[in-house]
């Protein structure tokens, strides 16, 4: 607590002592009265300003929760300042049927709406617009309420004691309902809201069971402004300031407990009870015969209007209920659909994995005769050959190459791990991919020509990965010219903002001008698939065209924004960096 506080409190203190002195001292006088209206002034106008700031700190339900308790705690000190100006400037008595009654009767309710709001409850599962309307539902039938049992025996018919009666009947009643509501929010909290709720259920109390003295009092002609009967009332008074200082909430407590569900269907509960008990009293009003007929006709003329506007309320919140029960349904189909999807998604997921466990297995096994075939072929090519078995014994390699590719694609399919990418030169894997497929090649009588960009920056990959790509796309470009003459693969890097880029191009005049793009073989090659997952996992991608008898790959990868914190050499021989294939 600051000391602009402290000093407040101090003179709030001051000035309870002050008046109790006074109180115990002072007969019935003008001075005494003057002092206990202009105290009691000061504290309520005290308790406004201290609850208004607060509001502007906090958001959401806490700070329409304060505005209330700030309306509350104003409609009070309105009332006070009307009582003030008649015993001190008109110097009378306050009248026996005043119309401001009305204002202390009502400043009970903005207070019931604030602990109705229950702001120290983080989330809400009732519907906010129903709630809303159930409590205007309420507030209606309070006003009503008042209008029933009052105002009749001041405008219809006047009536002191009939209006005393009927007042103070209501008033208590009103204050029985606050005093539960904050019962039941202090023993649903937890933590400074506890605090806050027990400070208002207290001063809440000691103001209800003075203003109830206060009024028998009133009743024997022995009450008096400034009298013993003043010091609980103003000790309330001064209260709430206290309450506003100390207290130390400004959003919902997490710790609390969800029952907002029960919490909504009781408030439902007493708004459709307000509203069924329109026609008891209606039936009331009709059977008491003891009451002139003038009250009568006008009780049942106020309960008629009151049912046409509560119906009203009630239809709009039948329709804004409707809605949102719509709504729910909506969102209830939506998420079991989404459900099965995702059910058949789970299934066909672990189908996959099965698949690809098996799929594993089998190359692993495939691996061995494939290695053998393989060396087989390469002895055979070393072997002396007649002109037209070379070219058979090229291709049987080449087969055999292209098998092991994609069993290869099979088992980087079927592992799913995850890998470490590092900075990388683009340059280096193209050309360790280039000196690796030069046995097939060369088989091939093809012209392999490279064309590196030496700016080109790093990229972020794992190499084993990232060299597997360059193979496959090689081998699918020689596959395509195996048939032809004249044969050309274009290699070449380039760099862009951003991105790098590597371009592999056939040449050849042999090749097939009539290919459709929409037929283009390469699109079901499992090992371009294989390739596409790898460039998808490095956040590029793979691009590929046939343009006037010849084939265009283009990969597409980031350029490396910041290098790694465990940087790790790179698994790629570094042989072949600086020799040119062109």
């Amino acid at each position: 607590m600051n000391r602009s506080s402290k000093l407040w409190l101090a003179a709030i203190g001051g000035l309870l002592a002050i008046l109790i002195a006074a109180a115990l001292v002072l007969p019935h006088s003008f001075g005494l009265t003057a002092l206990s209206d202009v105290v009691q002034c000061l504290f309520l106008l005290s308790a406004t300003a201290v609850f208004l700031p607060r509001a502007f700190r906090s958001d959401g339900r806490t700070r329409l929760f304060w505005v209330l308790l700030s309306l509350g705690a104003g409609f009070w000190l309105v009332y006070q300042l009307f009582w003030t100006y008649y015993e001190i400037i008109l110097r009378r008595d306050v009248p026996d049927l005043c119309s401001w009654d009305v204002v202390i009767f009502l400043h009970i309710v903005p207070m019931m709406a604030a602990i109705a709001l229950r702001p120290h409850v983080p989330r809400d599962e009732y519907a906010a617009r129903v709630g809303r309307l159930d409590f205007a539902l309420l507030l209606v039938w309070w006003f009503y309420l008042y209008v029933l049992l009052v105002m009749p025996w001041q405008y219809v018919l006047p009536d002191v004691a009939a209006y005393s009666r009927n007042l103070n009947g209501a008033y208590v009643a009103e204050k029985l309902v606050f005093l539960v509501g904050l019962f039941a929010c202090c023993i649903t909290s937890k933590g400074e809201w506890r605090k806050l709720y027990a400070g208002l259920f207290g001063a809440s109390f000691c103001y209800s069971v003075s203003s109830t003295v206060a009024n028998w009092a009133l009743a024997r002609k022995t009450y008096y402004s400034g009298s013993l009967y003043d010091i609980p009332l103003v000790g309330a008074m001064a209260w709430l300031t206290w309450i506003g200082i100390r207290t130390k909430v400004e959003k919902p407590a997490a710790e609390v407990p969800e029952t907002s569900t029960l919490y909504g269907l009781w408030v439902a509960r007493c708004s459709m009870i307000a509203v069924f008990s329109l026609p008891l009293f209606a039936a009331w009003a009709i059977s008491e015969t003891s009451v002139p007929h003038r009250i009568r006709f006008f009780r049942l003329s106020l309960t008629l209007a009151a049912a046409f506007c509560m119906g009203i309320m009630v239809f709009i919140r039948q329709h804004t209920l409707d809605r949102q029960l719509i709504g729910l349904l909506d969102h209830s189909r939506a998420s079991f659909e989404n459900l099965k999807r995702l059910q058949a998604q789970l299934v066909q997921s672990e189908k996959l994995a099965s698949i690809g466990q098996l799929v594993g297995g089998a190359a692993h096994e495939l691996n061995n005769p494939i290695t053998a075939m393989l060396g087989y072929s390469d002895l055979l090519l070393s072997t002396t050959l007649t002109p037209d078995q070379q070219p058979l014994a090229a291709r049987i390699g080449q087969n055999v190459r292209r098998t092991k590719s994609l069993v290869a694609s099979l088992i980087s399919f079927a592992r799913q791990g995850p890998t470490l990418k590092n900075p990388l030169d683009l340059n280096t894997l193209v050309r360790t991919a280039v000196k690796l497929s030069q046995p097939q090649w060369e088989a091939l009588a093809v012209e392999v020509r490279t064309k590196l960009d030496p700016t080109l920056p790093r990229i972020m990959g794992d190499s084993n990965q990232l060299l597997q790509v360059c193979l496959q796309l090689i081998a699918n470009c020689l596959y395509l010219l195996s048939e032809g003459r004249g044969k050309i693969v274009v290699v070449s890097t380039e760099w862009r903002p951003g991105r790098c880029l590597l371009q592999i191009e056939t040449k050849t005049s042999s090749l097939d001008h009539a290919i459709d793009n929409s037929a283009n073989p390469l699109t079901d090659s499992l090992g371009l698939s294989a390739c596409q997952g790898i460039l998808q996992e490095h956040r590029g991608g793979l691009s590929h065209e046939f343009r006037e008898g010849a084939l265009r790959l283009c990969v597409e990868l980031p350029v490396a924004d910041l290098p790694p914190a465990k940087p790790r050499e790179s698994t790629v021989p570094v042989l072949w960096q600086s020799q040119p294939f062109a």
